[in-house]
């Protein structure tokens, strides 16, 4: 028996969610599912942030339930991007989804058919958003500007001296504006290379 989520949305809260809650119910009875988790948000679809959506893909990331059911697609998301951005991570999740008004059900040969399509869509727009970062990159890189984090401008004498004259890492970093494991990083660097010096300086015994 495969565990099935119910999701419920109103736009309104003068709206009942019972007409679509009593559909769900009897087409999850006639397929033999069992309920195990009903999710309900009273609210409009314009919305990004729905307590009930959002519980319920956390949910599914957990393997709680092998199956969506909703009323209507319109009623799981707020676009039809984002429609598919939900669809394609159920697929990925490997939870199947019903939608009673549209039938659709990506357990069937047609709804894995819909989900192979919304897969090629949504990897098409990833390498199209990659190709734009990259062009843009090549821009810059043209035009001279500089890509990525500027290299610190350091003054390593100065840090030294504040150091040998006895202010702690943190003051340094203050002072310089730079982070204390960067102070922490040159102090040892150099303590490392005087020690290197010394040893090369010393002479054989005999």
């Amino acid at each position: 028996m495969k565990r099935v989520a119910l999701y419920l949305r109103t736009s309104t809260l003068d709206q009942h969610p019972e007409t679509q809650l009593y559909d769900l119910r009897q087409m999850a009875a006639q397929r033999d599912y069992e309920i195990v988790r009903e999710y309900t948000d009273q609210i409009s679809g314009a919305k990004a942030r729905r307590p009930g959506l959002d519980q319920m893909m956390v949910d599914a990331r957990r393997g709680h339930f092998d199956v969506v059911m909703a009323w209507a697609s319109d009623r799981i998301a707020r676009s039809v991007k984002h429609f598919l951005e939900v669809l394609d991570e159920l697929n990925r999740l490997n939870v199947e989804y019903v939608s009673f008004r549209e039938q659709i059900d990506t357990g069937g040969p047609l709804g894995r058919a819909i989900v192979v399509i919304i897969g090629a869509v949504a990897e098409l727009e990833r390498n199209l958003i990659i190709e734009r970062v990259r062009a843009g990159m090549r821009r810059a890189k043209l035009e001279g500007r500089h890509i990525g984090r500027r290299p610190l401008d350091l003054n390593r004498e100065a840090i030294l001296r504040d150091r040998q004259s006895g202010q702690s890492l943190g003051q340094i970093a203050r002072a310089h504006r730079i982070s204390r494991a960067t102070v922490h990083k040159i102090v040892h660097s150099e303590m490392a290379l005087e020690q290197g010096v010394q040893k090369g300086c010393r002479k054989p015994a005999g």
